[in-house]
C-alpha cells in the first residue's frame, strides 16, 4: 500500500433523478451520477434503513462510471417513510433488478458496504449473470452469531459506556432478548415511544462503527427522522434474520464463481467481526481480499476508503 491514501473524487451532482413505483405502496428515490453511458454500477447503502449520502457518489471516477444510487424502501427520500410492510431483503433484491432494467444495462458493477454488502451478496447470488464485478466492504452475513455479537454480548464488552445507554430503555427482565425488546418499542402505536427507542438503537450503531470517535459520521444517528426509519427498518430486518436461512450467504458463495471481486474489511470492525469477511474470502477465493489494519467499520476510514477507490478504479481500467 502506498504512503498516500486514495480519497473521494470531487463533489458531484446527479445528472438525473426520479422516483420509481416498485409496487406494494412503495416508491423509491433514485439518481444517476457520472457520465451517461459510461461503465454501469449500482451503489447499495447500509442500515438497512440508512439511505445514501451525496459523498457516496464520490466513490467512483465520474468520467468512467455511470452510477445508480437509490434509497431502499422506507428510508431517505423513498416513501412511505419508515414503512415495514413489503420491506424485506428479497423485495430489495427485486428493486435492484427493476433499476437495472430501467438503466437499460445487461449487467453492472455492484458495490455495497455493511448491510449493503449483505444485500450485494444476496443479489449477486440470485442474479450472478447480472453482476460484472462485486465490491463489498464491512462484510455482514446476518447469522445469529453476528447479530448476538452486536446486540446481545460481544461489542458490549468493548463499549461498556455506550452499551449502558443502549440497554437503559429496556427493563432488566427483557434484556435477554434485546432485539425483540426494541422491536416492541419500535413498532409501538405511540410515535414518541418509537422515536425514543429509535434514537437509542441508532446511536449505539453510530458511535461504534468507527475506530476513533467521528462526530461527522455519528451525529445524524441522533436525528429523530433519520433514527426513526433507520432503527425501525434495521430492527425489522434483523429480528427476521433477513428472511434468509442461517448461513445462507456463505453457503451459496459458490454462486459468485466467475465474478471478479474485491472484499475490504477493517481489522477492528466492531459491528461486523472480521471472521466473516475472512470466511467469505475462503469461500470466494478469486476475489481480492484486504483486511485493513488500524481501521474499524466505516467506509470513511482512510485505509478502507483507499482500498474502495482502488477497487472502483481497477475495474474501470485505471492503473497506478
Amino acid at each position: 500500500m502506498t504512503d498516500s491514501f486514495r480519497t473521494l473524487y470531487p463533489e458531484i451532482e446527479p445528472y438525473a433523478s426520479g422516483h420509481l413505483d416498485v409496487g406494494d405502496g412503495h416508491v423509491i428515490y433514485w439518481e444517476r451520477s457520472g457520465t451517461p453511458g459510461a461503465k454501469p454500477a449500482v451503489f447499495l447503502h447500509g442500515g438497512p434503513g440508512g439511505g445514501f449520502s451525496p459523498s457516496h457518489r464520490r466513490l467512483f471516477d465520474p468520467k468512467l462510471y455511470d452510477v445508480t444510487l437509490f434509497d431502499q424502501r422506507g428510508c431517505g427520500q423513498s416513501t412511505p417513510h419508515a414503512e415495514l410492510n413489503a420491506n424485506s431483503t428479497w423485495h430489495l433484491v427485486d428493486d435492484i433488478e427493476r433499476l437495472r432494467e430501467m438503466a437499460g444495462v445487461e449487467k453492472w458493477q455492484v458495490f455495497g458496504g455493511s448491510w449493503g454488502s449483505t444485500l450485494a451478496l444476496a443479489y449477486a447470488e440470485k442474479f450472478p449473470q447480472r453482476v460484472s464485478e462485486l465490491i463489498v466492504r464491512g462484510i455482514y452475513t446476518l447469522t445469529k452469531a453476528e447479530l448476538d455479537w452486536y446486540y446481545q454480548f460481544g461489542v458490549s464488552e468493548m463499549f461498556p459506556d455506550k452499551w449502558k445507554r443502549f440497554i437503559a430503555p429496556i427493563p432488566p427482565e427483557e434484556r435477554h432478548e434485546m432485539m425483540l425488546a426494541y422491536n416492541r418499542r419500535l413498532t409501538h402505536e405511540d410515535k414518541a415511544v418509537r422515536i425514543a427507542a429509535a434514537k437509542a438503537w441508532s446511536l449505539w450503531e453510530g458511535e461504534t462503527i468507527t475506530l476513533l470517535p467521528e462526530p461527522s459520521t455519528s451525529d445524524k444517528f441522533g436525528e429523530d427522522e433519520f433514527a426513526h426509519a433507520f432503527a425501525r427498518i434495521e430492527n425489522h430486518f434483523f429480528v427476521n434474520a433477513g428472511w434468509m436461512e442461517e448461513g445462507q450467504l456463505l453457503r451459496d458463495a459458490h454462486k459468485l464463481t466467475g465474478i471478479p471481486g474485491v472484499i475490504v474489511h477493517g481489522r477492528y470492525d466492531m459491528p461486523c467481526p472480521a471472521k466473516y469477511a475472512w470466511t467469505l474470502h475462503k469461500a470466494w477465493p478469486e476475489a481480492e481480499f484486504y483486511l485493513v489494519e488500524g481501521a474499524g467499520h466505516a467506509y470513511s476510514e482512510p485505509g478502507i476508503l483507499d482500498r474502495l477507490i482502488y477497487a472502483t478504479d481497477k475495474f474501470a481500467g485505471k492503473t497506478g
